[in-house]
């Protein structure tokens, strides 16, 4: 009988103890997921200035494609001799951030 009583006292104190912590586990949850979820809401940032920039292209010089890529522009021109050059622009500010000369493996 003892043993019996023993065991219901053990296992009672488990129960309320599991459910304790599914409790606690639930409402840590809730706080947490509350603070990410008004990060994720937040407005995002003020929209950059107008702006007016101009991109000189040599002679005979042709577009070929435009890749945007997160706050880059990627411009594809294909020159007059054949050749080839990447030119790198950003987005926000327009101005001309590199170039890239494609040539062919010799």
């Amino acid at each position: 009988m003892r043993a019996l009583k023993a065991l219901v006292i053990v296992m009672t104190v488990l129960l309320v103890g599991g459910t304790a912590a599914l409790i606690a586990g639930l409402v840590w949850r809730a706080t947490h997921h509350a603070a990410t979820r008004q990060a994720a809401t937040a407005p995002p940032p003020a929209a950059a200035r107008p702006f007016t920039a101009a991109l000189d292209l040599p002679a005979g010089a042709s577009i070929r494609e435009m890749r945007a890529t997160g706050e880059r522009l990627v411009l594809r021109i294909a020159l007059a001799d054949g050749g080839e050059r990447l030119v790198v622009l950003d987005l926000g500010s327009g101005a001309r951030l590199g170039t890239i000369e494609l040539r062919a493996a010799r």
